[in-house]
């Protein structure tokens, strides 16, 4: 379960209680829960350079005479000639990060997401930024200018040394970007590769290239009097025998970089999902020393992996960004604490409760993309969209709240413009040759985005959006089913492996009591919730008065709503797995603790199991959940891990078993596991296809103690496909 606990609740319902009356400016308007202003340079990239001081002169990469800038000493003082103002500036300057020339105000970015490698072996990728129109050049229009070289030697393995300067970074500012391309670094100086010259920097190779790409205007927000301005680059790079790094910067300002595979190199990836906290949770309480806040350990220890040996791709499971405090916005404060549901459903959407919701997600996208790492999955609109009763997701606020979300999903997190990129679903027509176009949203007026991509020659993942089609009674359509797996039956022959992600764990333990119980009207504390009794009104939520865990139980492939289309959706991934004798491996997060699920053929009692390389159905769910968010209640994690050792019968009918790995037998600061089935603690996964063996290779980083960013591996590897056809 995702829910934070009953305590966390209640602290979150004494924290809306002030905005249940907003405070209008001196202006007569609202203020609003989030407002982004534009950012300063030296963050751009999302940090300063390594080395970096305040003042942005680096002196331990440059040597200074007695003339330095630096703090004279008294004797210096006297003996030194003293320095004109345009001198003093000269050398500020020369020491210095570069700038963006023609200078841009930054809103957010850059961004990068990685699209797929296309049969002719060429890298294709995005970038991203949003410009502030006030205080921006546009003449001429930004570009995007990256550098490669593939002789320039593999960077030094420098962990212990590094893991400092990785915390130091995390307490300058606003944290980096996460890259779907791979984890960027602001260069400065050579980080311990390549040649260097006189100058500090780093020599270039006879194959080295360099291309500049033209900034795409892909959409224009508006509010009021200010205009932000959407800027897409598309690119692609010729891989080549060995994986290298790409530097690039916009507008010849800061330098970053990204790394991408070798040619015949299947890619070193990472995956997190729950990249925040829930409402309620102090999040200093997961800050230990070293750290300016909570979200930051456990991320700290990701980026210190990338520094030992860097990743081409981090992926997003889900809840990349919790959009859960719209409804803390003043104007919608009387839709909110309508105690009517019939009310509430047909309460009018003003346009100035819509300009609102526009607002914050704009400002809400800047604010937290800006300041936290994040990838290119799924969305987060309100928790559970979609699995709320038809009535309320079609009433004219929620459809709106929804509407608007996907939209600036598409825009913040994939760079898709619908009406730019279209919607034929016919392969590699979209902008994105990895999108696969699935049917029209019942609540979203956009369809379905998923993703199909290359991960390595023997390697591809599917990211199915179960998200835009969503009902309580559908996760996915008909036809986006039948779009995907059209893509699936075309992958080529050298795929060994394909990853399944998917929001929601697919195989995990049934909660279908609690379901039921919460559904009854009889339930004597979702009747006290609506009341307001006994302080129990947080058992409620505040769409429409049920329990406040339905949405989430609704949510889950094993809910009565869902649990026949789960069953075909399996059924369909074996009969896929046999016929191109490909292994199937599901990847979710959304229960915030780390557990792996197993889906085999199923034996009679006394017989062996099927030797897991020959089954066909053997498939694992790999659940890595959350990199930031609180673990669930202890409570909730003891029922999880009773029913955990269950063997359920679901798919009995199709000689399918399904049961947990007891993967965690210890700790991972060495003592006994009070359970070996579930993990509650933060967590993020880094996958890799072992070469030797054919295994793909799925190491759960389970956090060793709240808050002090380290992490112990838990290794779990699929096997390769060795069944006949």
């Amino acid at each position: 379960m995702d829910n934070p606990g009953w305590r966390a609740a209640r602290k979150a319902a004494r924290e809306d209680e002030q905005y249940w009356y907003p405070q209008r400016e001196t202006t007569g308007r609202f203020s609003g829960v989030e407002h982004a202003e534009p950012l300063n340079e030296s963050f751009i990239g999302g940090f300063r350079p390594l080395g970096a001081a305040a003042s942005r002169i680096h002196p331990q990469q440059h040597s200074i005479d007695s003339n330095s800038v630096s703090p004279p000493s008294s004797e210096s003082a006297v003996s030194a000639a003293p320095l004109s103002a345009v001198e003093r500036s000269r050398i500020q300057q020369s020491h210095a990060p570069p700038r963006m020339n023609p200078h841009l105000q930054v809103m957010c970015g850059p961004l990068l997401r990685y699209d797929t490698v296309n049969a002719q072996g060429y890298y294709r990728g995005a970038c991203l930024l949003v410009t502030a129109d006030a205080g921006s050049i546009y003449d001429p229009h930004p570009n995007l200018s990256l550098e490669w070289d593939p002789d320039r030697p593999q960077p030094v393995r420098r962990m212990n040394t590094n893991r400092s300067r990785l915390i130091s970074l995390r307490r300058i500012g606003p944290k980096t970007t996460e890259l779907s391309d791979g984890l960027p670094s602001v260069i400065s100086g050579p980080l311990g590769y390549g040649t260097v010259s006189d100058d500090g920097y780093v020599s270039s190779g006879p194959r080295a290239q360099k291309t500049v790409v033209p900034g795409q205007e892909i959409w224009v927000y508006h509010q009021a009097s200010t205009t932000c301005t959407f800027w897409r680059f598309l690119f692609e790079i010729p891989l080549t025998e060995t994986e290298m790094s790409v530097r690039y910067r916009i507008n010849q300002g800061a330098e970053l970089e990204f790394w991408v595979p070798g040619r015949s190199q299947n890619l070193r990836w990472a995956a997190h999902s729950c990249n925040g906290f829930s409402a309620g949770i102090n999040p200093d309480d997961f800050r230990g020393p070293g750290f300016s806040s909570g979200t930051d350990p456990v991320w700290t220890d990701l980026l210190n992996k990338h520094v030992e040996r860097p990743f081409h791709v981090l992926v997003g499971g889900g809840d990349q960004i919790y959009c859960d405090a719209l409804t803390r916005e003043p104007e919608l404060q009387e839709w909110v604490h309508n105690k009517s549901p019939a009310s509430k459903k047909a309460y009018p959407m003003t346009e100035v409760c819509c300009r609102v919701v526009h607002i914050f997600y704009f400002n809400h996208y800047c604010v937290v993309f800006r300041s936290g790492a994040f990838a290119q999955a799924n969305c987060s609109i309100i928790d559970g969209f979609g699995s709320y009763p038809d009535d309320l997701q079609s009433s004219p606020v929620f459809k709106t709240i929804g509407s608007r979300g996907y939209f600036f999903y598409l825009l913040f997190q994939c760079f898709v413009e619908p009406s730019l990129d279209g919607k034929e679903h016919k392969p590699y027509v979209h902008t994105f040759h990895s999108t696969i176009i699935g049917g029209d949203g019942p609540w979203v007026p956009y369809r379905s985005h998923n993703i199909l991509t290359y991960m390595g020659p023997n390697v591809w993942m599917l990211m199915l959006d179960c998200r835009a089609e969503r009902k309580k009674d559908q996760v996915c359509s008909t036809l986006q089913y039948q779009h995907v797996l059209d893509g699936l039956y075309r992958l080529p022959a050298s795929v060994e492996h394909l990853i399944v992600q998917t929001g929601i764990p697919i195989a995990y333990p049934r909660m279908n009591f609690l379901e039921t119980a919460l559904e009854s009207k009889l339930n004597p504390l979702v009747a006290l919730g609506r009341a307001g009794t006994l302080g129990l009104s947080s058992m409620v939520n505040k769409f429409n008065a049920d329990a406040e865990l339905l949405d989430d139980l609704n949510d889950h492939w094993t809910a009565k709503g869902h649990k026949k289309e789960r069953n075909w959706f399996i059924e369909r991934m074996q009969d896929f797995a046999q016929v191109r004798k490909i292994r199937v491996s599901f990847l979710s997060g959304d229960v915030h603790c780390a557990a792996v699920g197993v889906l085999k053929t199923l034996t009679k009692s006394k017989e062996p199991d099927v030797t897991p390389a020959l089954d066909h159905r053997y498939m694992l769910n790999i659940v890595s959940s959350a990199i930031v968010n609180t673990p669930p209640p202890a409570g909730v994690l003891s029922m999880v891990s009773t029913l955990a050792d269950k063997r359920h019968r679901t798919m009995h009918y199709a000689n399918t078993d399904e049961t947990m790995v007891p993967l965690f037998e210890r700790d991972p600061n060495g003592t006994g596991s009070k359970s070996k089935y579930i993990m509650g603690r933060r967590n993020w996964c880094q996958v890799e296809w072992n070469g030797t063996t054919g295994e793909l290779e799925f190491k759960i980083q389970v956090e060793r103690e709240k808050g002090i960013g380290e992490t112990s591996g838990y290794l779990i590897s699929a096997p390769p496909p060795r069944w006949r056809r």
